[in-house]
């Protein structure tokens, strides 16, 4: 068993911690004996340590944990033992150790071990299933719910082989049921369940049952084949909402609102038709063949994007009467669905499945519109690895019974990221810092997990990673505990990093290693200094004097910090329209830096808004750029 001592520096390393619980030990009370019920049920967590006469010190700039101490120790035993004995539905016995430290104060560890999966769930007894039972989620106990319960009790009828009352054959889509044998046959043209007719089909399937003389459908009947006119009687809130939101962030902005699109209908063919909602609106075409999903594209992977959209609908839980969210916004897609993840996150993508719904996740695995059980994540997840993009992260909110998919839509560390991170080499990060700076970028913060998950490391090397740059101004910290989370710093700019502007002598071109054989009279430079000097050409003044009216406007409309990328790629178009400019004349005309322009340019450039003026020779000292006539017509119409 591990000592105190490393007990405590785990705690303090890591800010937060599943297994590891710190509490001030005066006495028993109701929370402690809570952490104990949720490390005992928590599954493959294999138990924790709790301990008495540790504190979290909150008034410290950053919170640490300290030795209090704890008195009466041998009451304290005494109650733990016996409550533990008492207050669950059977005797729980944690071992117990006492420990004097070199300050001279005591500390009671205890070391409470996972119950057996025939013996959870541990509950208190006088509030009896749900509520009475705990799970460890993170570094809190949380109240386990209906959902929880098909965790412990696997043999339990699910939701999904429940039936539905006032319904029967009649609410069954014929044309559904086509479907799926068009795609069972593609699987397997000799399953033996192609040869039953409809009734027995959907009988074997789990999706109708007898009462009496009538057929009567469970969930998983009316869900995946049930007709839209059946589903918005009974089941109003199931489907889907596919938002898309202009710019990066959610915003209830009034003047710019978001447009949603509302779908509804049996979940074999609602799949097919959520994924076409989607890939249309990709920055790259799909192409795709009749009831298939499959396509080939240089952008999000295709077989990402159908995972995703296929574990929102096997996963979520059918309790809540709640809809599947699909958030569109400029630079991320956002699945959120009803229904934590019934596995740990840090085991998210680990072979192994565990499903809510093991009817309707049976039906997608067997027409292939699903992997292989427990597969899914840690597919996409080296779909998007070959792709050279950013990994999906997954977010599971047992409090908010959510759980959230993110997938950013861009190549991780382009050309473009690459400049961007160079405005930070004085931090000296390393890799995965970096990394973890790119999702701030897009998503505006970052906690523990979503930083894992990105790197692929573990929660100590994560939370040191993260404190190091909150320690160094880079980030801020917020929340506590579990909720702990991290926005960018005050006065860091995460849009136009700080890069040195060139010294004089890198303007005049002077070398300074040559000083003694360029060194100019002031009569020689002024002369050199003439209105024909292309220093002075590329001076803002000198452009920014001969600008139309109407580009003018722009410039002040786009102002000296914005971040808006549809103001500044037509403010870049409508310059180069008006004459071919350099990327130092635009830099200075916009008065940004010419790195930060490349974020722009680059872009408007391979997606032949812009052109070079000479494009034999791309690096041409005198390379300018010049905008495709029919890209401002086309802008203006």
């Amino acid at each position: 068993m591990e000592a105190i001592k490393d007990l405590i520096e785990r705690l303090n390393a890591t800010d937060e911690c599943a297994n590891i619980e710190a509490k001030r030990g005066t006495a028993i009370d109701t929370s402690i004996l809570e952490t104990i019920c949720s490390l005992s049920n928590e599954p493959g967590l294999g138990g924790g340590h709790i301990l008495l006469g540790v504190e979290r010190i909150e008034a410290t700039l950053f919170p640490e944990y300290t030795v209090t101490g704890i008195s009466e120790s041998d009451k304290l035993q005494l109650d733990l033992a016996t409550q533990c004995a008492t207050m669950f539905n059977q005797p729980v016995r944690p071992e117990i150790d006492i420990e004097q430290l070199s300050n001279g104060n005591l500390v009671m560890k205890i070391f409470v071990s996972e119950l057996p999966d025939a013996q959870k769930p541990l509950y208190f007894k006088k509030n009896g299933l749900p509520l009475g039972a705990f799970r460890r989620i993170g570094s809190s106990d949380q109240h386990c719910t209906e959902d929880d319960l098909y965790v412990f009790y696997n043999k339990e009828d699910s939701l999904d082989s429940s039936i539905i009352k006032d319904t029967s054959f009649d609410d069954i889509s014929e044309e559904a049921v086509q479907l799926y044998r068009k795609l069972r046959a593609k699987v397997n043209p000799g399953a033996e369940e192609l040869n039953y007719d409809d009734i027995e089909l959907l009988q074997s399937l789990g999706c109708i049952k007898k009462d009496n003389e009538n057929w009567i459908l469970t969930y998983t009947g009316l869900l995946v084949f049930g007709k839209r006119i059946s589903l918005r009687r009974l089941l109003p809130m199931v489907r889907v909402d596919y938002i898309r939101v202009p710019g990066n962030e959610w915003v209830q902005d009034p003047d710019n609102r978001f447009t949603t699109v509302d779908m509804r209908g049996p979940l074999i063919e609602l799949v097919q038709r959520t994924f076409t909602s989607i890939a249309d609106d990709l920055p790259k075409g799909f192409l795709l063949p009749e009831n298939e999903i499959q396509a080939e594209t240089v952008g999000l992977p295709v077989k990402v994007l159908r995972e995703a959209i296929v574990n929102a609908f096997i996963h979520r839980t059918y309790r809540e009467n709640q809809p599947i969210q699909i958030i569109r916004y400029g630079n991320r897609i956002e699945i959120k669905n009803p229904g934590f993840s019934l596995k740990p996150e840090e085991q998210l993508g680990e072979p192994g499945s565990k499903n809510r719904n093991p009817f309707i996740a049976a039906i997608f695995h067997e027409t292939n519109l699903a992997e292989t059980k427990g597969s899914g994540i840690r597919t996409m997840r080296k779909l998007m690895e070959n792709a050279k993009m950013v990994p999906p992260t997954f977010e599971s909110n047992h409090t908010a019974n959510t759980f959230t998919t993110r997938l950013l839509l861009h190549h991780f560390l382009s050309e473009e990221d690459i400049i961007w991170l160079k405005g930070f080499d004085r931090y000296e990060l390393n890799d995965a810092q970096k990394s973890g700076l790119i999702f701030i970028r897009e998503t505006g913060a970052i906690d523990n997990s979503s930083y894992r998950q990105l790197n692929g490391s573990d929660i100590l090397r994560a939370s040191g990673e993260l404190r190091a740059m909150r320690d160094s101004g880079l980030l801020v910290q917020k929340g506590k505990g579990r909720a702990t989370y991290y926005i960018p710093g005050a006065g860091v700019d995460f849009y136009e990093p700080f890069i040195p502007p060139p010294t004089l002598n890198e303007s005049l071109g002077i070398d300074p290693s040559n000083l003694e054989i360029t060194t100019v009279s002031l009569n020689d430079l002024s002369e050199g200094l003439s209105d024909q000097s292309p220093f002075l050409s590329d001076h803002p003044n000198s452009l920014s004097d001969q600008l139309p009216e109407h580009i003018k406007e722009m410039l002040i409309d786009l102002g000296k910090r914005t971040n808006d990328k549809v103001k500044m790629n037509s403010v870049i178009l409508e310059l180069c329209a008006w004459q071919s400019l350099t990327l130092k004349q635009l830099a200075n005309i916009i008065q940004r830096n010419e790195k930060y322009m490349l974020i722009f340019v680059t872009p408007l450039r391979e997606g032949g808004q812009l052109a070079y003026t000479i494009p034999d020779m791309p690096n041409h000292p005198e390379q300018s750029y010049k905008t495709v006539k029919t890209e401002i017509k086309n802008q203006q119409s």
